[in-house]
């Protein structure tokens, strides 16, 4: 794909038939998010999608990596993991794994929503 728009395009339009898709930028790059949940970002053209306990496994036999950030006094690993380039090419692979990746945020947001209590 040429540029990051391409991309965000063809992203929002393979992920549409799992909700509602939408883009928004972000920290020089882009969130992806399905109804209204961040599911990935995108930064310098790598995909990197939400990861938890529940999906990590598959992105670690993948052998891919979280996105990860020069913090104050160390890297900051963020769970964002890269997705694999033949994920990306195959839109159903795409939304099987966007899909685990919205699970993991609806996760992340009743974990949240439990310590609020």
């Amino acid at each position: 794909m040429a540029g990051s728009s391409e991309l965000i395009d063809y992203l929002l339009d393979a992920l549409a038939p799992l909700g509602h898709a939408g883009g928004r930028a972000m920290f020089g790059g882009h969130g992806l998010y399905l109804d209204g949940l961040i599911v990935g970002i995108v930064i310098d053209e790598t995909v990197y999608l939400k990861v938890d306990d529940g999906n990590r496994a598959d992105y670690e036999a993948a052998g891919m990596r979280p996105f990860t950030y020069e913090g104050r006094n160390r890297p900051v690993a963020m769970s964002y993991w890269e997705a694999p380039a033949e994920v990306l090419d195959e839109p159903e692979a795409l939304r099987a794994w966007a899909g685990q990746a919205w699970a993991a945020a609806r996760r992340a947001r009743a974990a949240k929503a439990k310590r609020r209590r």
